[in-house]
């Protein structure tokens, strides 16, 4: 007969049963099979699982995500309790800490995605930048705008663009422009007027010359000139005069010793704005993603610590310190062994968690670069349920999942059983 305990026991080996070991075993079998399942196949889906270059890249991450992640998350937990000791409110600060493992993975996920948005008008990240940066370097005035006709060229020297004729002091030089949106030129921006010859320099104006009704290349009424736009006199390929347009786009150059020279603009009329990093691209994704995780896991680690912390015999702190050893001391020689194993079962629960990770993979990473980012668990996920469904393929990676998992866990389980009393 069965006794108490066994009876007891029974719904939960039942629903074990039911949901853990007939799915393993199910996976273990189906993994021998073809795609329909029809045809068996042997190890030759374990065989392609380790030579398709998608699955190794997923081998590759798991095994970042196993070495950087878990390590992260634990030493900051560990800091985090630690100073969070020392605050007067530390509940409340905890809390907060906290507050991220109370949303979803997925919905993490989605607020990551938009956080690490390469728009710098959507992705908060590349915003903070983009301000930064612009705080110490102004931004071009004029990106994307080129010469109207071949007068000018682009300088692959210089940069920018270089006169194609020379001129001498005295004479007037006309430089119309296009690519720029007339709503966007600086506002203030005037009309354009064609300076009078003098002996005083070399004189010239920049204009946008986009008048619909008007002549290719002529200053017409109304066109618009482009101000503090930096022109440049080239002599022998080296600068030798420079000076920026007004709001007409006039300029002079003056000091100009006689002699022929050729007009360039510089090249940071015309760069792109800074826009910020390509965080969701192939070499930034997993970092990104890793970054992420731990940001949301660091409030676990910090809770189980700071319990730790709290049951830690204080006649043995304070020992220490009437000993008269240091709080650097103190910590590394009283708390860090008592905690060792309070450490180990957090950095264990989070390796587990790692091998499984998919929701943030699957939602951060843009369709474009999931394969960069991927790891097993969405691998897996792509090979039964993408376009094509092997399902044969699909349970050779839960298996190697499950293969990965099982030592983790029986280490976890020996080491409970050496420190039961």
């Amino acid at each position: 007969m069965c006794g108490p305990a066994t009876l007891f026991l029974l719904p939960a080996l039942l629903f074990l049963a039911a949901f853990l070991v007939y799915p393993a075993a199910y996976s273990v079998v189906r993994s021998l099979f073809d795609a329909s399942g029809t045809g068996f196949v042997g190890l030759d889906n374990y065989a392609h699982m380790f030579t398709d270059d998608r699955t190794l890249t997923a081998l590759r991450n798991t095994g970042i995500w196993v070495l950087v992640a878990p390590a992260l998350v634990t030493g900051l937990g560990l800091v985090l309790a630690v100073l969070t000791e020392r605050v007067r409110w530390a509940t409340a600060f905890r809390i907060l800490l906290f507050m991220p493992m109370a949303i979803s993975l997925f919905a993490s996920g989605v607020i990551f995605r938009l956080v690490y948005d390469e728009n710098p008008d959507r992705g908060a990240v590349n915003a903070a930048m983009v301000t930064v940066h612009d705080a110490f370097t102004s931004p071009s005035e004029y990106p994307g705008a080129e010469p109207r006709d071949a007068a000018l060229e682009p300088d692959a020297a210089l940069g920018g663009f270089t006169g194609a004729d020379t001129h001498e002091p005295g004479q007037v030089v006309e430089l119309p422009m296009v690519g720029v949106r007339p709503g966007d030129l600086p506002e203030p921006a005037s009309p354009a007027s064609t300076p009078e010859p003098t002996d005083t320099g070399l004189q010239g104006v920049v204009w946008l010359d986009v008048a619909l009704d008007g002549a290719s290349g002529v200053l017409d009424d109304g066109e618009k000139g482009m101000p503090r736009m930096r022109v440049e006199a080239l002599q022998g390929g080296r600068v030798v005069a420079s000076t920026t347009t007004g709001d007409d786009g006039r300029f002079i150059l003056t000091e100009l010793r006689p002699g022929e020279y050729t007009i360039h603009l510089a090249a940071d009329n015309f760069t792109e704005p800074f826009r910020g990093l390509t965080w969701l691209g192939p070499t930034l994704v997993t970092p990104v993603i890793i970054s992420s995780w731990v940001w949301i896991m660091s409030g676990f680690a910090i809770t189980f610590i700071a319990a730790g912390l709290a049951a830690l015999p204080r006649d043995a702190l304070e020992a220490a310190r009437v000993d008269g050893a240091t709080e650097w001391q103190v910590f590394r020689k009283v708390t860090m062994p008592l905690l060792g194993p309070l450490l180990l079962v957090v950095f264990v629960t989070l390796v587990i968690n790692v091998l499984k990770i998919f929701d943030l993979v699957f939602v951060i990473a843009p369709g474009s670069v999931q394969s960069d980012a991927g790891v097993i668990a969405l691998r897996m996920w792509q090979v039964s349920f993408g376009a094509g469904g092997d399902r044969g393929l699909g349970s050779a990676l839960v298996v190697l999942l499950l293969l990965l998992v099982l030592p983790i866990m029986y280490f976890n389980i020996r080491r409970f059983r050496r420190e039961r009393p």
